[in-house]
């Protein structure tokens, strides 16, 4: 993945949702009988990159078992989890079944909805990741060199800083 040796943020029209997504192994030995769960997630975000119309916006993966999704709204997030003909729901109802009650596998999940113009990232020196990969980059200079300025509450007394310790 190409480095972006500059200070950038993201930029996105519009209210978003952040969803994240996780799984932890609770008995490893029992691992084997659930192969088939480790399987599911890849499954699921390449039909969900191939569906734009789906508002799935795209996402980072943290970890073997840990994604950041975004999606354009809470509806689309929650119509695809209910759609019958696509890779979730088979996938949900295999586990409820098989997995849920049996405490070898655990998932967690947490929503949260972005209003416009409610959110801050920067990036230093790094590839297209989390938001920046998913939205618009731009570089973090001007009203956006601060975390401040990027949410909109500046009042010029919070200037970026260099490694030296000094305002710029």
């Amino acid at each position: 993945m190409t480095v972006l040796n500059r200070r950038l943020t993201a930029k996105i029209e519009g209210d978003f949702v952040v969803f994240l997504i996780g799984a932890r192994i609770n008995r490893l030995w029992k691992l084997p009988l659930h192969l088939w769960f480790a399987r599911t997630m890849p499954k699921m975000l390449a039909e969900l990159e191939g569906k734009p119309e789906s508002g799935f916006l795209g996402y980072q993966q943290l970890s073997p078992t840990v994604n950041v999704q975004y999606w354009r709204s809470t509806e689309e997030l929650l119509a695809y989890a209910r759609d019958r003909d696509g890779e979730h729901y088979p996938y949900w109802v295999k586990f409820n079944k098989k997995i849920a009650s049996s405490g070898d596998i655990g998932v967690w999940h947490e929503t949260f909805q972005v209003r416009s113009g409610q959110y801050e990232c920067v990036y230093t020196n790094m590839p297209p990741f989390g938001l920046g990969k998913v939205s618009t980059r731009v570089d973090a200079e001007g009203q956006n060199a601060t975390a401040a300025g990027r949410l909109g509450k500046s009042d010029g007394s919070d200037a970026p800083v260099s490694a030296q310790g000094e305002e710029l």
